[in-house]
């Protein structure tokens, strides 16, 4: 057992359950200055403390020693929300009405762990990545925090701010578009993730396209964020990744270098089209079937492993690597169910994950996930609407899912 991986367990349980190293010292009976050792790497528990240690963290001891990977993270974008209500979006040179204005957190990282964590409190996650020594850096972790989220991998830099995104969301129809300051997100880099202290069954980053460092070249593997994949997978670790909506051209080239040491991909329609080339719709906005699996087919030809994942607002799609194709339309919710749908996809990629962690089939699977991102559609911003996972399952029961789209 390697002491470094050890004292990051023992460290990032104890400030899990909110315990300071003289607290845990106490509850052991050794010194504080003992606690620090081996959160340092500088030595290993007495066998006779293991079993304490597994009581208090609720773990086992096997897991301890043998370092058995438990629990997701999720690393990458993570900024403030400055949530705008509207009631119409406007041509250019025109007024809107903002009738609301709130803050959130936002970004993969805090929207899909603390999705998780309301889905299964009893999971255990973990946050990656950077932000500012600044009021809003202090309310992304705090938020996370308070939903049991592990912090102790954020990375506080004081030469950078936190990035932010102001959010102009339309009241009736809950279309949104976004405003993005890149902030800390664009400096994230490989040497700011502790690859060799990673512990989990599942890591999740998001998003590509938008988090600069990692996004940059790479001589041996493409880019930055390739290298990474590939060296959390060497690890054992299962890699996923999310990423953005963007027209620059630039997807097939930043992406496509990542595939090969991704587990899943989970993108929407848009996302993965940039990608493939196929477009997504008719000409009449339907959904383009055909296409959609085109495109899924192509990012398993670019080296996925396991499962493409792609969603939209009729249905979600899914292709594994034995050349199952599942389909799943959308729940058929009430015009006035909608208050808003920032984070969907986040809610989206969370229940996926969690499916994903614990070995669902792929049409239970999709189905838990497009109920996830229902309950997302009830509320403004990115977290308020998730519920637990029996919650989420009763309201697959409530409403019947789309058929004509």
């Amino acid at each position: 057992m390697n002491a470094s991986l050890l004292g990051s367990k023992i460290a990032r349980h104890r400030k899990k359950l909110g315990l300071t190293q003289l607290e845990l010292a106490e509850k052991l009976h050794v010194s504080d200055k003992t606690v620090s050792k081996w959160e340092n790497g500088g030595g290993f528990p007495e066998i006779s403390i293991l079993p304490a240690l597994s009581e208090i963290f609720g773990v086992s001891t096997d897991y301890l020693l043998k370092g058995d990977s438990q629990g997701i993270a999720v690393a990458g974008n993570i900024i403030v929300d400055i949530l705008n209500i509207i009631d119409k979006y406007p041509d250019k040179s025109m007024i809107a009405n903002v009738l609301k204005i709130s803050h959130a957190v936002g970004g993969c990282v805090p929207n899909t762990l603390i999705d998780i964590s309301k889905i299964d409190p009893d999971m255990y996650l973990t946050a990656i990545a950077k932000v500012g020594n600044d009021d809003n850096g202090r309310f992304l972790i705090s938020q996370m925090q308070k939903h049991g989220i592990d912090v102790s991998m954020m990375k506080v830099d004081d030469s950078v701010v936190t990035s932010s995104s102001n959010v102009m969301s339309e009241m009736t129809t809950g279309d949104r578009t976004f405003f993005y300051s890149r902030g800390a997100n664009s400096s994230l880099c490989y040497e700011d993730i502790d690859i060799a202290a990673l512990d989990c069954k599942i890591f999740h980053i998001g998003y590509l396209l938008l988090l600069d460092s990692l996004d940059a070249p790479d001589k041996t593997y493409g880019t930055k964020m390739a290298k990474l994949l590939h060296d959390i997978s060497a690890k054992g670790i299962k890699t996923s990744i999310d990423v953005i909506s963007e027209d620059s051209g630039r997807a097939p080239r930043i992406i496509s270098a990542s595939l090969s040491w991704c587990d899943y991909t989970i993108m929407n329609e848009i996302e993965s089209s940039n990608i493939s080339g196929y477009p997504p719709r008719n000409p009449d906005g339907t959904v383009n079937r055909d296409n959609m699996r085109k495109t899924m087919e192509k990012l398993m030809e670019l080296g996925v492993r396991e499962k493409v994942i792609v969603h939209c607002s009729e249905a979600g799609f899914l292709l594994d690597k034995s050349g199952e194709f599942v389909t799943v339309p959308s729940l058929a919710l009430p015009k006035d169910y909608i208050k808003g749908s920032v984070g969907a996809g986040d809610a989206y990629a969370a229940a996926c994950l969690y499916g994903l962690y614990h070995g669902y089939d792929n049409k239970r699977l999709l189905e838990f996930a497009s109920a996830a991102a229902a309950c997302n559609l009830a509320a403004e911003d990115s977290i308020s609407g998730m519920r637990s996972k029996a919650e989420i399952e009763e309201l697959q029961k409530k409403y019947e899912r789309k058929t004509n789209w």
